[in-house]
Parts: C-alpha cells; structure tokens; sequence
C-alpha cells in the first residue's frame, strides 16, 4: 500500500468523524443532550452504533468532540511564544486574535450561549467541562514547566497556570452569562476586550515576567539560543 493511498484512508476517516460529530452536535441543540441517543445519531449519519463509540467512546465524547483542540492550546499558545514574548504576553495575542477572526477556541462568538445552555441542562456534560477546565490549567502547567526547566517540585509553573487559567474561565463565564441573558453578542465582544484587557494587566502585573523567550542574539545558530528562563 503507497503513502498515498494511507493518506486517503486517513482522510476518509477524518471526514466521517466530523460528519458524524456535525450530526451529533445538530441534534443536541436542536432537542438537548439528554433528549438524543446515540442510536439515533448513528441512524442520522447512515452508520452503525458501533461506527459512532469506535470514533466517541462516550456519548458525551460526542458533544465535546474538539475536546482535545482544547487541551493542547495551552502548549501551542507557551511554545508559539515569539522572541521577547512572556507566557501571559503570548496569551493575551492569542486571545485577543481569537476575538478578532471569529474563531471558537475560546467560546467566544456567536450561537455559544446554546452550547452553553445544553451543558447546564446535563450534570454528565457539566462534570465532563469541569474535568476539562482542569486538564486546560494543566496543560498550561506543564507547558510552562518545559519552558522553564521547572524542577518538578517546582510550584511555579503550577501557581502561574491557575492564575492564567482562571483569567480564561472568568471571561468565558462573563461572556456566556450575558450571552444566555439575550444581549446582542457584538456588544458583549466590545467589552470583553475591555474585560481582558483589565484581566491581563493584572495578570502582568503579577506573573507577567514569568517564561519569556529569549531574543535570539546577531550571528547565533539555532543551537545556540538562549533557553527560557524565569525572570525575577
């Protein structure tokens, strides 16, 4: 079998992922988590039962099918640092360039307060958000830990990723909260920015040296760059 033909089978499986996952998602705001089976999902998107747990082991793997784009964002945000760049100084670009395009990785646009409102009417998919809440802090702290060659008895990395991550859930729950309450979403994004400018001040003023990549100096290779240190 060539490479070629492996990389079209992954593709195909890909794609009956995401049909299946678009299905699913549709049904669920449509008529609520608890209100749809998996049989009928299955049913829907022309597979087999079986098809469905062999892509989403669990029912609520199948609501939360971008779960793990959301895990590994804190490593992608810490290791996307550019030159110069501190932890928070990378998160408060990433943020914020979220809000500018539109994009949903941090459940920031329109049509969210409906996913929201389905994960409040389901103590399964409200544990589930809370478990991933926390495997987002500590994605971040060991993003963070790497970056800084942290001791593993090191607090630090730990300490600097609740901060971060807690600015994260407190503006998330900000704008969900007003979302649900029926006012206009461009409102709400105007002041979120203010929101997180506000949250990211004081998270600079607090953690803000904390992981800062080194510039690369004239004339050095890429073996030769500084590591990231913390600084004091």
């Amino acid at each position: 079998m060539g490479a070629g033909e492996e990389g079209l089978r992954e593709r195909k499986k890909r794609e009956t992922r995401q049909r299946i996952a678009d299905i699913a998602m549709g049904l669920f705001l449509q008529r609520g988590f608890d209100n749809v089976t998996v049989a009928e999902v299955a049913r829907t998107a022309d597979v087999s039962v079986n098809t469905v747990f062999n892509y989403f082991p669990t029912k609520e793997d199948l609501f939360l099918d971008r779960s793990d784009e959301v895990e590994s964002l804190p490593r992608k945000v810490i290791e996307g640092r550019r030159p110069g760049e501190t932890a928070v100084q990378a998160l408060r670009r990433d943020f914020f360039d979220a809000l500018d395009t539109g994009d949903w990785r941090y459940g920031m646009h329109e049509g969210s307060d409906l996913f929201a409102r389905r994960v409040r009417e389901s103590p399964s998919l409200s544990a589930r958000l809370t478990l991933l809440d926390y495997r987002r802090e500590e994605q971040f702290a060991k993003a963070l830990a790497d970056a800084t060659d942290a001791d593993p008895d090191d607090l630090t990395p730990w300490l600097v990723a609740s901060q971060m991550n807690a600015a994260l859930r407190t503006l998330i729950r900000r704008f969900t909260m007003r979302q649900m309450a029926g006012e206009d979403t461009g409102r709400i994004l105007e002041d979120i920015r203010l929101d997180a400018e506000l949250a990211f001040d004081l998270l600079e003023d607090g953690v803000g040296d904390y992981a800062l990549r080194q510039a690369e100096k004239a004339g050095t290779t890429g073996d030769e760059v500084a590591s990231d240190r913390v600084q004091t």
